[in-house]
């Protein structure tokens, strides 16, 4: 059996699906920052997959910024994860409600 690109194609979908569906579903910060993560993930299984499929680096390149800003988005959120966490001891999104007022 030969591997496709419909197969990676499927892959970064389900992917990036479910990490949707858990940032949806889910109300815990923590929860919510790592499928955020697992959408990037997905997202960068199809553009190293278009990229191999067409012969062409820019999926590769785009990638490459992906995971930059994955990493960036990683330490400030964590830091702000943390934070919330020592002020209000909870990771329920409900719960913090500072900006609605």
């Amino acid at each position: 059996m030969t591997i496709t690109l419909e197969h990676y194609i499927l892959l970064g979908s389900l992917l990036f699906f479910i990490g949707m569906a858990g940032f949806l579903i889910r109300r815990n910060v923590f929860l919510m920052f790592m499928c955020i993560e697992l959408m990037m993930n997905g997202v960068n299984i199809c553009f190293v997959s278009f990229a191999r499929y067409y012969h062409n680096l820019s999926g590769q390149v785009f990638v490459l910024f992906v995971m930059t800003v994955a990493a960036a988005e990683a330490a400030v959120g964590l830091a702000i994860i943390l934070t919330l966490y020592r002020n209000r001891e909870t990771l329920n999104a409900d719960e913090f409600c500072l900006m609605k007022h």
